[in-house]
């Protein structure tokens, strides 16, 4: 996904060892990773969509300097390059960055890719304009640590855009549904080594689910202003209905998804 977690700075063995599993989930699905649906953009309705969503929270793009966090096959990347920034995708996982590398290639797309932690970015201070993260924060091990991190490596009046969600606690109204359109509840592992998948879930931050509220609490304690949560993102969802089918576009539109904005003071 556009997704993974590591563990920040100072933190210990155990943790370690969960960011070389948490590396090798992600490398392990990065062959089949752009055939599940929600992963890749289409192009089209929710192309223009996530581009709406962008441009809601980031402003016009006039050749900034946007960093995508966990990058994973360049999706999110790509279309920061299509909207005029100048981008940078950031990916612990290598197989992740060479389906990246070869999809920008084939565009003719002028985009970089670096692999590093996204926790301990190491890039220099104040050295980005935006920064986007899609379905990263539910897998950090430190979010405190990687906020405080992108606040650093943010441009004073700089914009960090996270998009994800809770994918552990189902409301009751999803439950209902699920039952009524005959789909079992299933989390964000299944298919793809759900075993491996709960047991790095069970040992990162948010194992109980990444709220919207927590994680904006979050971004403010990190120095973050302006934190602004947007719950509105049904034409995203729709869109997305001809790769999901009309079951499960119902059921994500009643799923605890969001995307917060958070500025760097001026």
């Amino acid at each position: 996904m556009d997704r993974q977690g590591v563990s920040g700075p100072g933190i210990g063995g155990a943790n370690r060892d969960l960011r070389d599993e948490i590396r090798e989930y992600w490398s392990d699905r990065a062959a089949t990773f752009d055939q599940d649906p929600g992963h890749k953009i289409s192009q089209g309705a929710e192309r223009r969509a996530w581009a709406a969503l962008f441009q809601r929270h980031l402003g016009p793009a006039d050749g900034r300097r946007l960093l995508d966090l966990a990058s994973g096959t360049g999706e999110i990347s790509l279309l920061g390059h299509d909207l005029g920034f100048s981008v940078t995708g950031l990916d612990w996982s290598e197989p992740m960055l060479q389906k990246a590398r070869d999809k920008a290639a084939a565009a003719g797309a002028d985009v970089t890719f670096l692999q590093a932690d996204a926790e301990r970015t190491l890039e220099p201070d104040a050295s980005y304009d935006a920064i986007t993260a899609r379905h990263l924060v539910w897998t950090l091990v430190d979010p405190s640590a990687a906020f405080s991190e992108w606040y650093r490596i943010l441009k004073p009046g700089g914009v960090a855009l996270l998009v994800d969600g809770d994918f552990v606690n189902r409301s009751a109204v999803h439950a209902m549904l699920a039952r009524m359109l005959g789909l079992a509840q299933r989390g964000a592992g299944h298919g793809h080594d759900a075993e491996r998948h709960g047991a790095i879930l069970s040992r990162v931050h948010f194992r109980q689910g990444a709220r919207a509220e927590e994680v904006a609490a979050l971004l403010d304690q990190a120095g973050f202003v302006d934190v602004r949560i947007d719950r509105a993102l049904g034409r995203v969802h729709l869109a997305q209905r001809r790769t999901l089918g009309w079951r499960k576009s119902l059921l994500r539109l009643n799923e605890h998804r969001y995307a917060i904005s958070a500025r760097k003071k001026a």
